[in-house]
């Protein structure tokens, strides 16, 4: 991890916010078009079609024209380092200056482009080495590798099972504020009513206490095990 903090060093905040995206895109396991990067950074196609060329030639990407972008080895290790600096700072701000949860993604956005590594493992150190942020999503650790527990959405899950709140996606405060309101939180546990046909939408009973009608669009977003 030495020779890769040197190698690291001398990207700058946009081409890791390129990286990382990147990355963020291909954890289905496919390529990644400069389409679904521009939507996904609010950019012109242009722009990213630039941007690529310089990743490119820094070898941390590979792309073929008309089939998209994939990470090298390389441009891995970097996404996973800037994702595990986010994770972090993320359960910094939360469990250490008291952020609530749909206040963090934005700080942390600012946050993971410092560079120093000790920082960093003195700061994993200090929270108690982690797994998990406070949006359930795993922390890649000093060496780069990430646990991922099998989860899979709500709106697939199946009815009347006890099912285990593991992840909400943090991209949307807007999200993680209706999720307080309703009282959906990191290992909650839901039971699934009844999916309505008509909308897809879902009832549900939370924590064995309140029952709830949730969007399809919100359950899409809540990762759950059985």
């Amino acid at each position: 991890m030495d020779n890769f903090e040197l190698n690291y060093s001398n990207f700058s905040h946009a081409e890791e916010n390129y990286v990382k995206t990147i990355y963020h895109l291909s954890e289905k396991g496919e390529d990644v078009s400069t389409t679904a990067i521009a939507d996904e950074l609010k950019t012109k196609p242009a722009s990213v079609s630039d941007m690529i060329k310089k990743l490119a030639q820094k070898k941390v990407i590979n792309y073929v024209k008309y089939k998209g972008v994939n990470l090298t080895e390389e441009g891995e290790k970097i996404a996973l380092w800037i994702v595990r600096k986010h994770r972090l700072w993320e359960v910094f701000l939360v469990e250490k200056l008291k952020f609530n949860w749909d206040e963090v993604h934005e700080v942390a956005e600012q946050l993971e482009h410092i560079k120093s590594k000790r920082m960093i493992d003195q700061l994993e150190e200090f929270l108690g080495f982690p797994k998990f942020d406070p949006h359930g999503d795993p922390i890649p650790d000093k060496e780069g590798k990430i646990h991922f527990i099998p989860a899979k959405p709500l709106s697939e899950a199946p009815i009347a099972k006890t099912l285990k709140v593991v992840s909400v996606s943090d991209g949307n405060p807007e999200l993680l504020r209706y999720l307080d309101k309703v009282g959906v939180a990191i290992g909650s546990q839901l039971e699934i009513v009844e999916k309505i046909a008509f909308d897809d939408s879902i009832e549900l009973i939370i924590d064995d206490r309140d029952t709830r009608l949730v969007s399809k669009i919100v359950a899409d977003n809540i990762l759950v095990v059985d």
